[in-house]
């Protein structure tokens, strides 16, 4: 059975269960007063959070673990000693429910890619002239 996309992040945490669906919303408002501007969509069909129109970070439950996906390797690579703890892969970190990220970490992940975007919109701005 295919289960239909979510259309929005509540309906998409209305659908985890509930001790992940705790701690998605514990990342979610973290992530929210980290960066006020940024707008949620859902984008590959888990919650996002895009920040200038680009993709700032993602998140998502799945049956064993939740992750977080910061979209840039040079984030996760800026803050691997901090994510040791986790199982990281590329772009994401897992962890579990019961384990989860630390907020103080969540904002610095977040605000690391909201300096990315504004510094790579600055150099777009100045390659015009």
């Amino acid at each position: 059975m295919k289960r239909t996309p979510a259309r929005d992040v509540d309906e998409y945490l209305a659908a985890v269960p509930e001790e992940a669906r705790i701690v998605l919303e514990k990342l979610r408002k973290t992530i929210k007063a980290a960066a006020p501007k940024a707008v949620e969509v859902i984008s590959y069909a888990i919650p996002t959070f895009k920040y200038q129109g680009q993709p700032l970070v993602y998140f998502a439950a799945f049956t064993n673990h939740c992750s977080l996906y910061p979209a840039s390797g040079a984030v996760m690579e800026a803050y691997k000693g901090e994510l040791s703890p986790y199982d990281t892969f590329k772009g994401t970190i897992r962890f579990q429910a019961n384990k989860p990220l630390p907020a103080a970490l969540v904002r610095k992940i977040v605000k690391a890619r909201i300096a990315e975007i504004e510094a790579k919109a600055a150099t777009k701005k100045g390659s015009y002239r």
